[in-house]
């Protein structure tokens, strides 16, 4: 088993597609559209009931490496986990949450805003921490403020992060993902698979370029 620290699992690298999976059928369009287009992960927000199963269905499929999203408690992670998440991301940062993920040996992303958190966070362990929501928060400003400071430290922005700026964020050395919910928002979802796919290609290139 292994932690965060002095690693970044590939799946967590670049681009992190994030949804709010509605039902069964939702679930299997993410899906296959990411696969498609290449950009085969997915964190699911536990922000309905249907979270949980979601990560169940995906999981199952073995294609897509999937994540468990807005994790708040302790519960929620292990559920999670049960049911084939592959990583955590948390809107903060919960010591209790991130205790767990790493006891379990699972790779965590708690949120964090300002200079405490991220001193909270290295000193659970942590190198990689996610940055939300970050366009509120200051977005590639603040990121400059902290890299100098916290040097070793990888951010992955969300919230505000979309196909305008994403080339910007991922060009910058501090950055190690970016996590975005305009790839599999709900318009893209309800137009099909091949919408998902489209979105996923694009920000596949993206991310290329900017490697």
């Amino acid at each position: 088993m292994s932690d965060l620290t002095g690693t970044r699992p590939p799946s967590l690298g670049g681009v992190v597609p994030l949804a709010t999976v509605q039902d069964a059928s939702a679930a299997d369009t993410i899906a296959d559209g990411l696969v498609a287009g290449g950009l085969p992960v997915l964190e699911v927000a536990l922000r309905n009931d249907y979270g949980l199963a979601a990560i169940e269905r995906i999981a199952a499929r073995g294609d897509v490496v999937v994540g468990a999203g807005t994790v708040l408690s302790v519960e929620q992670l292990r559920r999670s986990l049960d049911l084939g998440a592959s990583f955590v991301v948390a809107p903060g940062l919960d010591e209790e949450v991130v205790e767990a993920a790493l006891a379990a040996g699972v790779p965590v992303l708690p949120g964090i805003m300002t200079p405490s958190d991220v001193q909270r966070g290295i000193r659970l362990g942590l190198d990689r921490l996610k940055l939300f929501p970050a366009g509120v928060a200051g977005g590639l400003a603040l990121i400059g403020a902290l890299a100098p400071v916290f040097p070793g430290i990888g951010f992955m922005p969300s919230g505000g992060v979309n196909p305008a700026n994403l080339a910007e964020y991922l060009a910058h050395p501090a950055v190690f993902a970016a996590s975005g919910s305009w790839i599999a928002s709900g318009e893209r979802v309800a137009a099909g698979a091949g919408a998902v796919e489209a979105a996923a290609r694009e920000a596949v290139a993206v991310q290329e370029a900017a490697a």
